[in-house]
């Protein structure tokens, strides 16, 4: 398996998961700035969208999309549970916190990345992101991960997508229960392997 990825992008997610899950696979850097892999090969033939994360499979099946790719991830190592089997009633609260937080944080922070947006627009978004964080926080009272106590592929999800909010200027240092849970997820070994190969960490 491939991965392309960016460093610091939402590709961590599932670059952290694949370390989770002890499967082999090979990284490939596709900077979402130049869009071009280290041998010039330009990344847009490979994701005509041009975005990060991408998994090609060894029979060169593409699968894009972080939440689509990190349940494939699982669903290959079932014994690590780090999905609940699909069917199941816990898999579809598992892909409701991957929704929530594609649609209401991942995209919530777009916007302030974006210098063209207008200053006013951007305390509006933040406004809302911390609105949405506040409810994350509140769900995590008096648990280690967003499943409960089971780690799962949701929360490298939300730990990354939280990493971008001292870059574009969110304080989310008066939401306890989200640092406790960030702390939780950085000391993981999979986290740490995953964030020193994007130069994330030293």
């Amino acid at each position: 398996m491939k991965l392309y990825y960016s460093p610091g992008a939402c590709s961590l997610s599932p670059h952290i998961t694949l370390h989770e899950s002890g499967l082999k696979f090979e990284h490939v850097a596709a900077p979402t700035k130049t869009h071009q892999l280290d041998d010039g090969t330009d990344y847009y033939t490979i994701n005509p969208l041009g975005y990060v994360p991408l998994l090609e499979l060894d029979d060169g099946t593409r699968i894009a999309e972080g939440p689509a790719i990190v349940q494939y991830i699982a669903d290959q190592v079932p014994e690590k549970k780090l999905a609940p089997a699909n069917g199941t009633l816990e898999r579809y609260k598992l892909q409701s916190w991957l929704t929530f937080i594609g649609t209401e944080l991942h995209k919530g922070f777009s916007p302030l990345f974006n210098a063209a947006t207008p200053a006013e627009y951007k305390t509006i978004v933040i406004d809302k992101l911390l609105s949405r964080l506040k409810w994350v926080d509140g769900q995590l009272a008096g648990k280690q991960y967003l499943m409960g106590d089971t780690f799962s592929v949701a929360d490298p999800y939300l730990f990354t997508v939280t990493n971008w909010a001292p870059r574009v200027g969110v304080d989310i240092s008066g939401f306890s229960n989200i640092a406790a849970f960030r702390e939780r997820v950085a000391a993981r070994p999979a986290v740490q392997a995953a964030m020193k190969h994007e130069g994330l960490l030293k």
